[in-house]
This record gives C-alpha cells, sequence and structure tokens, in this order.
C-alpha cells in the first residue's frame, strides 16, 4: 500500500483518518472479502460493501436515538461481525468505542460505564444484558443498551433495550429521512478525534482508559505495515479480544490497512479447530497461546509409542540445527536442508498442521514476557517468531524483531517513526506519533505516565551494542533477597510457564531469604495426568492437594531450577487450589495473574513457605 508521513500525522493513500480509509475501501473493492464469520459449522463470507453497510447503518442507527460527535459507546461482546460492524459505525459517525470484556463482572461493567460516561452500551447476549442491567441505576450517563444476540430474549420488554436488528432498521430509515448524513460525519473526521477508549488490564490499581487518537490508529497501521508486509489477501484468524489493543490492532485496522482478511472463530472452544480449517497466512498471538501450543505436543508426544517419540527426538533436533543456521545468517548446509526436507515430511508438518500454522509466513507474540525457548522450538518447527514489544499507552508496538533483522530473547529495535530510550533508571521510554493522549478524566495519572511527550513504561530493559532491547521486567516487580540480590522474576516465570503442567506463576521473595512461588496448575492437562496414574481426586481442589499432583509440579519446578545460579533457585512452592477466572480479582482481563493481588490475598500461604527458616 502506497504510504506518507506528514510532519504532523499519517496519510495512508491519501486518507488521514480511518472513516476515509474505510469509505475508500468500500468504494474501490466493494466485492472483495473483507471478513468472514464461522457459525453453526458454516464459513461466511462478508465483502467491504457488505462491512460498510451494517457499519453506515449502525452508526446512523446510533445518530437516531440522538449520538453526538465525542459520545462514549461500550462494546461488551466476544470476537464477532456485530462488535466490528457497531465499532466501525461507532468511528464513522464520530464517536469513540470503549471495549469491554465479556469476563468482567457487574461491579466492573458498572465503574467501566460510569467512568468513560458511556451513553450506548452494546451487549452480545442475555448474559452481558443481565449485567448492565444490574447495575444501570448506579450509571446515570446510560441511556440505551443494543443487544446483538436475542436468543431467550424474545419477548424482551424494557424501553432502555433494543436488538442490533432494530439498529439497524432505525439507521436505514434515518438514511432515508437525511440521505447525506453519512459522508456528511465522516467527512467531519479529523486526525486530532478522540476515536477508543482501551482500559488497562488494572494489575496495578483500578483500570484507566487509554485515549487512542485517529492519527494514533493511523500510524500504528504504518507501522505495523512496515515491520510485517502484510498483503491483500493475507488470511488471519480472529480469537483475541477485541478490548484489548492487540486484537482491534490485527482484527479491525490492520486489515482496513492491507486489505487482508480476517476469519472470526466460531467460539474459543474451536479455535484450534477453526484455526486448521482457515490455515492462516500471518498469526499473532499472545504467549499463553503459544505456550497451549507447545503443551499440546508434549502431551501427545507422552501418549504416543517409543517410535513416536524417537522420530519427533531426530527431527525437532534437525530443526533446532537448521533454525541455528537461519538465526545466525548463516547459508543452511546441503545435509541439513535434505535432513530437514525428510524430517518436515515425517513429523514437523504435521505437528504444524495440528497447530493450524502450517501456511504461515510468519508468527508474532507479544503482550507479556515469553520464554526464549519457547520461540526456538517454534523456528524448529520451520516457522519464525518474531517477538514485539509496545502498550496500549502506545497504541500497540514500539519495537520488533522481523525478517530484516532479530534476535532471540530481545524485543527488537524501535520501529520506524519510533524513539526508545532508556532513563537513569534503565526505565524503557517511548515517544512516537503512536503515544496516546492520555488516560480518559485522569490528568494526574497522564502527567506521570507521559512527560514531555515521552512514554514511561514501568518497564525495565537494557540496549545491546547493536540497538536490540531487552526487557528485564516491571520496575516494580524486581526482587531485591534479604542478602541483597537483585532478581528479575519473569525470567524464572517464563520458564516454569514453558512447562505443559503449569498455567501462570509468581516468584515471590522480596527482602525474604530465598525465593518460593505460586503456581497455578493447567487443569486440562493436569487432570489427565491424575487420570492417567490413577490418582484420585473429586474436584480443582482436591486435585491440587494430591501428593502425586504436588511432585509432579516440584519435578517441573526443579528442572527450571537447573537453569540458574543457586540464589534464584526455588525452595518452596504452594499449588493455587482455586480454579480461577477472570472475574476473580486475581486475574487481568488477558488472564495475567496480578502480582500485587496474588500477594495479598494468599498471604499466609506465602507465609506458610517461610516458616521455619
Amino acid at each position: 500500500m502506497n504510504q506518507a508521513v506528514d510532519q504532523s500525522f499519517t496519510v495512508i493513500e491519501g486518507c488521514e483518518t480511518v472513516p476515509q480509509l474505510f469509505l475508500k475501501r468500500a468504494a474501490e473493492i466493494p466485492d472483495t472479502v473483507a471478513l468472514r464469520e464461522k457459525d453453526f459449522g458454516i464459513w461466511n463470507e462478508y465483502t467491504w460493501s457488505d462491512y460498510e453497510t451494517a457499519a453506515r447503518y449502525a452508526g446512523l442507527g446510533l445518530k437516531a436515538l440522538g449520538l453526538a460527535r465525542g459520545d462514549v459507546c461500550s462494546i461488551a461482546s466476544e470476537v464477532n461481525k456485530e462488535w466490528m460492524f457497531a465499532d466501525l459505525g461507532v468511528i464513522c459517525i464520530g464517536g469513540v468505542t470503549n471495549g469491554v470484556y465479556p469476563t468482567d463482572s457487574p461491579s466492573q461493567v458498572e465503574y467501566l460505564i460510569t467512568d468513560s460516561d458511556t451513553r450506548f452500551y452494546f451487549a452480545e447476549d442475555e448474559e452481558q444484558l443481565d449485567k448492565v442491567l444490574e447495575v444501570r441505576d448506579r450509571t446515570p450517563t446510560l441511556e440505551k443498551v443494543i443487544i446483538f444476540d436475542m436468543e431467550g430474549l424474545r419477548h424482551l420488554d424494557d424501553p432502555m433495550c433494543i436488538s442490533f436488528a432494530s439498529l439497524l432498521a432505525l439507521g436505514r430509515e434515518f438514511e432515508a429521512e437525511n440521505p447525506d448524513a453519512w459522508a456528511e460525519e465522516t467527512a467531519k473526521a479529523k486526525p486530532s478525534d478522540l476515536m477508543v477508549l482501551t482500559y488497562t488490564s488494572g494489575t496495578t490499581g483500578p483500570p484507566k482508559g487509554a485515549m487512542i487518537l485517529q492519527s494514533n490508529m493511523m500510524f500504528m497501521m504504518q507501522n505495523l505495515q512496515r515491520c510485517y508486509g502484510i498483503e491483500p489477501g493475507d488470511e488471519q484468524v480472529g480469537f483475541l479480544p477485541l478490548a484489548h489493543v492487540a486484537g482491534r490492532m490485527f482484527y479491525t485496522f490492520t486489515t482496513l490497512e492491507s486489505c487482508s482478511i480476517v476469519n472470526l472463530v466460531e467460539n474459543l472452544e474451536t479455535v484450534n479447530q477453526d484455526q486448521q480449517e482457515v490455515s492462516p497466512t500471518i498469526h499473532f498471538a499472545v504467549p499463553r497461546v503459544w505456550e497451549k501450543g507447545f503443551s499440546t505436543v508434549q502431551i501427545k508426544l507422552k501418549e504416543s509409542t517409543w517410535l513416536g517419540r524417537w522420530a519427533y527426538d531426530v527431527a525437532i533436533s534437525v530443526g533446532f540445527r537448521r533454525a541455528a543456521a537461519l538465526k545466525a545468517g548463516e547459508k543452511v548446509g546441503v545435509l541439513t536442508q535434505l535432513a530437514f526436507f525428510l524430517a518436515d515430511i515425517a513429523v514437523l508438518k504435521n505437528i504444524r498442521r495440528l497447530l493450524g500454522i502450517d501456511e504461515c509466513r510468519w508468527l508474532s507474540t507479544a503482550a507479556a514476557p515469553i520464554a526464549p525457548d519457547l520461540i526456538d522450538w517454534y523456528w524448529a518447527l520451520g516457522k519464525p517468531m518474531y517477538e514485539v514489544y509496545g502498550q496500549t499507552e502506545c497504541t500497540g508496538i514500539a519495537t520488533a524483531n522481523d525478517a530484516k533483522g532479530f534476535r532471540i530473547g530481545s524485543i527488537g529495535k524501535a520501529t520506524d517513526g519510533c524513539e526508545v530510550v532508556l532513563s537513569d533508571e534503565n526505565e524503557i521510554l517511548i515517544k512516537s506519533p503512536g503515544v496516546i493522549a492520555g488516560y480518559w478524566n485522569k490528568p494526574e495519572k497522564t502527567a506521570e505516565t507521559i512527560r514531555q511527550g515521552w512514554l514511561h513504561t514501568g518497564d525495565v530493559g537494557r540496549i545491546d551494542d547493536d540497538g536490540f532491547l531487552y526487557i528485564i521486567d516491571r520496575m516494580k516487580d524486581i526482587i531485591i533477597t534479604a542478602g541483597g540480590k537483585n532478581i528479575t522474576p519473569s525470567e524464572i516465570e517464563n520458564q516454569l510457564k514453558f512447562s505443559p503442567y503449569v498455567t501462570d506463576a509468581v516468584v515471590v521473595g522480596d527482602k525474604r531469604p530465598y525465593l518460593t512461588c505460586l503456581v497455578m496448575i493447567d487443569d486440562e492437562n493436569v487432570t489427565k495426568f491424575a487420570q492417567d496414574n490413577d490418582v484420585p481426586f473429586t474436584n480443582y481442589t482436591s486435585l491440587c492437594h494430591a501428593k502425586e499432583v504436588e511432585d509432579l509440579i516440584w519435578d517441573e519446578i526443579e528442572s527450571v531450577n537447573s537453569k540458574f545460579a543457586r540464589v534464584e533457585t526455588i525452595k518452596k512452592f504452594r499449588l493455587i487450589d482455586q480454579l480461577l477466572d477472570p472475574e476473580d480479582d486475581e486475574l487481568t482481563p488477558t488472564q495475567k495473574l496480578k502480582r500485587k493481588v496474588v500477594n495479598e490475598k494468599y498471604a499466609d500461604l506465602i507465609e506458610s513457605m517461610y516458616r521455619g527458616g
């Protein structure tokens, strides 16, 4: 795509704003497929014309209900076409879209509505509707709730609620009476307009609404294109939550910039099957997805014959040998190429098909720390994986590894248009056109985070002699033991999450004589282990207290301990014996354990590991 950069904002194919670019796509390639969605096992296609029509009627329907430019509309739903239609409808008509995680509790929904001054709220189904109706008496700005899926709500009679189909009908009626309204409103968009509110995960206090402008996202669309080279017709699978900046960036805005296609999964339980069917050509996912893929293969290996395990060991060793040459920029030897060809046919290609990544040109990971060993493993399978780095507060990525230059273990170099430096305390600072305008209604928090144009990330880093950036840890997470040793817990935690039996872990040890750990087990894999080994248990809690399970996790910890210096080894551990979900205080909506909350909530459990020395 032809792109040019103005001194003050980004221009893509002559367009300064998202609405302009969206209408350009619909006008120039109306019959090209923009997205697919799987419903009842069937992939339904929607062209750019279909996309624009649905967004237009959604936006005009909101205008008929009284939406004014700058009004906030919140959307609580899993990833689906209605989310995307409503999103661009809101943006094009001059509103501001705020994503709500469908796993949020009613109290969290209340906070997000009141903090963002939401006027219009989109609820996916009866479950999401119940949450908002429970708190609506305490949300004075809320005026209307629009429901995507009316199953079970046929007899709903509530003046505050209408169906999404009714909203589209309102839009059609409004357009008939005001035929120029859509063109007029989209033409009013300016690069400086607020476009999106994205609430941070809230690992350190209440979530804050990051204010993303039109110009921020236009820059990020160009930034991603420069890094990845996403092509028209590229296929990706849409499964990440659209309330998160990564999901919006890849599924809505990257497709808009590149004319690529997003395939929205049927539901979160069918992701792997849907991915196998789609065979995407590009694939971005968070570390937990990549860890789960590795775990899936490890569990299947444990179930296979000795011959199958031997074939895997031989094949993956050849894959590592080939990958080592590629990563070093060296020519792969003829014998290694031949060996890899045979290993690929016999083993590796089947693994890639199992994971749904066989057609991918590249894999990408971000949003949380990942073990370098895991990236190496995907390279050994025959697929390059690139780690990138950024935050909601810079609208996506600021540094990237890519085909032009990469170093595993690093988060890459600063992307074009981004400045990345270290403060005197080695905090990573970012300046770019992607840095947000600030936090919604929180000037003090804005002033703390963005100073003289520099985004203070809260991450500690180092930069090597070649300009590659490395994350050490969060500034607030560095552990200083009683003996004065500085330890970065994320390195140890990442290695633990490499185990198929560990979902997450929190290393403890600040001002303590030694390190301990709280572990959240992988329910599915540990349950299967217990069944295969005749370990008796009745529920998740009893599973966590089974001696055989504790021994299993200790073996995994000891394996990780062997990779670290003695002072960095974990001496004791405890299992979190409650099955957590995002409605629990311990987890963020993106399934990360909140270190501070875990330390406070499980203080007694932690203390039990230090009693008696």
